[in-house]
């Protein structure tokens, strides 16, 4: 299962990232924990200056602006091709 985050304040655009993510994931049928992270320390603590900010296991893969659906479809799918080989 992949560990998603998305870094901001709570804004609609942060919105938007997560509802982009969640429905990637379940287009692709992939089980993701998707966690919303609004503390600014722990943000900047990913080294994210600009929000919305998305860290998948543990790497940041985006930051500022809102993800396209085939940028966040790429996220969820990365890695999981073989795993019902």
């Amino acid at each position: 299962m992949k560990r998603i985050k998305v870094l901001g304040s709570g804004c609609r655009n942060c919105e938007i990232t997560a509802k982009v993510i969640q429905q990637a994931a379940q287009e692709a049928g992939v089980e993701i924990e998707l966690e919303k992270v609004t503390d600014i320390a722990q943000i900047m603590g990913y080294g994210v200056m600009s929000t919305p900010g998305v860290v998948v296991d543990g790497v940041v893969v985006h930051s500022g602006g809102v993800p396209g659906p085939d940028q966040a479809r790429a996220w969820v799918t990365a890695g999981t091709e073989s795993a019902d080989a």
